[in-house]
């Protein structure tokens, strides 16, 4: 008998590698960290949350991975880099932490837009950093997925500071991947549209809004974590070893009119 052909199909297992997700107690965070764990790897949540932290923790153990935690602020630096040194020899990082404050322009307190803008892009700057500064004194390589959006690519009433800062994670994300293709580093992002999460949940409870979303999405349903979770395993996964500096729409064909 003559041997089976060699597959030519790349694997989206993960055995054997770590994964760090921050963003990790809620929402899209906590849907990735367990899509990455059924997919095979261990993980290191991240969130300012202790205990939804332990809460998630125990649902990858349940699926048969190792999960550690470590509870601080993606805005700070030291915390960050805390988080590093606990997820040892992470070769995958996910970026999902961040949070929204909606608001006409003219009536929104500044502070409002600079936290925005430090939770959502400096945190993914500071993350990137620490993360991809590890990987290079380990001499490994590795692959960030940075969680934007599509509003990293239109507008919106109501969310000039959000929008910014989307728009910024995009074209970091596509610097940071030029910088450090020849480290061994891929970076890219995944963009969803609005899906169900604890963040969008009292937006999406307002009749009027939640019809304009509806309006606005081609495939005729609002997104739910489930829906964004492939797209992160499989630019963490050898799948894309091709890849990087890419955004990946998850939008349900909005940013397609």
């Amino acid at each position: 008998m003559s041997a089976a052909p060699a597959t030519i199909l790349p694997t989206q297992r993960l055995d054997g590698q770590r994964a760090i997700v921050t963003g990790a107690g809620r929402g899209i965070g906590r849907a990735a960290a367990l899509a990455l764990a059924e997919a095979g790897a261990d993980v290191t949540l991240f969130a300012r949350s202790g205990a939804e932290l332990a809460a998630v923790a125990a649902e990858v153990r349940e699926r048969g991975r190792q999960a550690d935690t470590c509870a601080g602020d993606v805005r700070s630096a030291e915390d960050v880099e805390r988080l590093v040194e606990a997820a040892a020899g992470a070769t995958i990082c996910v970026t999902a932490a961040g949070l929204n404050r909606p608001a006409p322009t003219l009536e929104q307190p500044a502070e409002d837009f600079d936290l925005v803008i430090d939770t959502n892009l400096r945190g993914t700057y500071l993350t990137c950093r620490a993360f991809a500064a590890a990987a290079v004194a380990g001499a490994r390589g590795a692959r960030i997925v940075a969680i934007s959006s599509q509003m990293g690519e239109v507008g919106y009433p109501g969310r000039a500071a959000y929008c910014a800062s989307k728009h910024a994670v995009n074209g970091l994300v596509r610097a940071l991947a030029v910088e450090w293709a020849p480290l061994g580093i891929a970076v890219n992002a995944v963009a969803p549209t609005f899906v169900e999460t604890p963040l969008t949940r009292p937006m999406l409870e307002d009749e009027e809004f939640r019809a304009d979303v509806l309006r606005r999405l081609p495939i005729g349903r609002i997104g739910v974590p489930a829906d964004v979770v492939g797209a992160v395993v499989f630019l963490a996964s050898p799948q894309a070893s091709l890849v990087t500096g890419h955004v990946l729409a998850v939008d349900g064909g909005w940013t397609a009119w």
